[in-house]
């Protein structure tokens, strides 16, 4: 009896080394300089691709933002025709047709300014239909007799007559509902419904970058330094829109209406070479620099989308001759 009991413990004992020589251990992932690099490796293949897509987006999105620019602008203090067909990248010639405005000079405050044809009109109110008085019922006449069937025939004569004199009310006539009509409203047409006009962008003037482009300082173009009388030269091809020095802190200034989309501004002038309506080529000398209205000679550059100052250096090739 002993024996068989060492016997079945000696089974036993077998059976359990059996089972855990042949059991799987989960695999052990080494934590150490080797796993730290790997890590470090993996994050910085990642670090190129993700900046490139991050300045992908932002150049989309300056690329393809909506037109911003409402239907009409109201005159506000200080606002000149020259600087708010400017703010709106527009003509200041259109600008002045399209309100019949005799003289750009002479703008008032509250003044709506029309930005594109074929805006709303305001339609006229259909006339409120005040409510009837109470209509009056006219009954016939009663007419006193001593009873009597004489008397009760000439009450129903007296009765009849008097409803056949009465003539019969007329109902007013029906008239059609007129729908009101929807405003005529023409949208100004979105550069972003198509392609926009593919633009070659040279630079404007050659010399030392003294100014660079800051929304947040309200910094809306860059300066670039240079000598009396250098050229400056048209940064992409377009007509004239404005030649003259009356926007406050441009000084001599010329603005070149590129497409639908962007305009070019080229301020501080000297010199002005060019005519409004004229049409330019790229690199044609439109200017000679200067430091109208200017605390140095430098030319102040804008490039603007929609009328909206967006920064040069996303289109000109700053740094290169």
């Amino acid at each position: 009896m002993r024996f068989n009991k060492i016997f079945a413990l000696l089974v036993v004992a077998a059976v359990l080394q059996g089972c855990a020589s042949s059991g799987h251990r989960a695999p052990v992932t080494e934590r150490g300089e080797t796993g730290k690099k790997s890590a470090d490796d993996t994050a910085q293949s990642k670090a190129p691709h993700e900046k490139n897509q991050h300045e992908k987006i932002a150049h989309e999105k300056v690329t393809h933002e909506k037109d911003w620019r409402p239907q009409a602008h109201i005159v506000q203090k200080g606002d000149t025709l020259y600087s708010i067909a400017f703010n709106y990248g527009l003509d200041y010639h259109e600008l002045a047709e399209l309100n019949g405005i005799q003289d750009p000079n002479v703008i008032s405050i509250g003044q709506e300014i029309r930005l594109f044809p074929g805006s709303a009109t305001p339609v006229a109110k259909p006339a409120e239909s005040k409510p009837a008085g109470p209509s009056i019922k006219e009954q016939p006449k009663v007419v006193k007799y001593a009873y009597s069937e004489a008397a009760v025939a000439k009450i129903e004569k007296v009765q009849d007559s008097a409803l056949a004199a009465k003539p019969e009310p007329k109902l007013p006539e029906a008239k059609p509902k007129t729908e009101p009509k929807p405003d005529s409203k023409t949208e100004h047409a979105d550069a972003n419904d198509g392609e926009e006009d593919t633009l070659e962008w040279s630079m404007p003037a050659q010399g030392k970058l003294v100014g660079e482009f800051s929304e947040a300082a309200n910094r809306k173009g860059i300066d670039i330094a240079g000598k009396l009388g250098q050229p400056v030269i048209a940064s992409a091809p377009g007509k004239v829109v404005y030649s003259g020095s009356g926007l406050r802190g441009y000084g001599k200034l010329v603005i070149i209406k590129h497409n639908k989309t962007y305009l070019s501004a080229y301020a501080h002038n000297d010199q002005v070479l060019v005519k409004e309506g004229q049409t330019i080529a790229r690199g044609q000398k439109i200017a000679e620099m200067g430091n109208t209205d200017a605390d140095q000679v430098k030319l102040h550059f804008e490039v603007r989308r929609f009328g909206k100052p967006v920064d040069p250096a996303k289109y000109l090739p700053l740094g290169k001759p």
